[in-house]
């Protein structure tokens, strides 16, 4: 098989494996876990940084997850979940990274400290200050989706993706999204996407 995706599905090896589904790419999905997995003499030679996901595709490896999407989106999907325009292509980018750099951490110290730690290790203080945090980057988006069904217009793309992919942290540690209106419509036809939900299952 062609492509191999390096990772689980409860990781940011979701959003490949989310991305392939949606592309229709055959793919074998090398479940590689946090413990143990990543610090292998082999997986090392995939990432030296010892992280997940990573991919091989024919010899050719790339870790860091959206480079990863970002790149199979343009090789597999260009004019469907990728766009042709240049403007358009940058504002894939832009919502990629602003995810990465706005949404990410708020949302995955809510996830934990709401969901993934014990109860007793749980920091109540620091999951309110998170979910506070959001409130801004929340409102961007609520604006934007609001103007249009997509973040690009009137299609799904690999920037919504990237971005759904993200806040899909936030929905589990029950972000309040009711101030949002626009974008809690949107994500929620983001992960009810069949590609997605297929991945989530992995």
């Amino acid at each position: 098989m062609a492509l191999k995706i390096y990772g689980v599905a409860l990781s940011r090896a979701g959003r490949t494996l989310w991305l392939a589904e949606e592309l229709g790419l055959p793919y074998e999905h090398v479940k590689t876990t946090f413990t143990g997995g990543t610090r292998t003499p082999e997986y090392l030679k995939i990432n030296p940084n010892g992280h997940i996901p990573a991919i091989d595709e024919d010899g050719f490896t790339l870790w860091e997850s959206m480079a990863i999407n970002l790149y199979l989106a343009k090789k597999h999907g260009a004019g469907r979940l990728y766009p042709t325009r240049l403007e358009d292509e940058a504002r894939a980018w832009q919502w990629s990274f602003w995810a990465m750099t706005e949404v990410e951490r708020p949302a995955i110290t809510a996830l934990f400290n709401r969901v993934v730690l014990a109860e007793d290790k749980r920091d109540p203080l620091a999951a309110e200050a998170a979910e506070k945090a959001l409130a801004a980057p929340l409102t961007v988006l609520d604006g934007v989706v609001g103007l249009g069904r997509y973040l690009l217009g009137g299609e799904f793309t690999v920037a919504d993706l990237n971005v759904a992919a993200i806040l899909r942290n936030a929905h589990y540690a029950r972000i309040d999204f009711d101030p949002f209106p626009n974008a809690a419509t949107w994500l929620r036809a983001c992960l009810a996407r069949p590609a997605a939900e297929k991945a989530q299952q992995l």
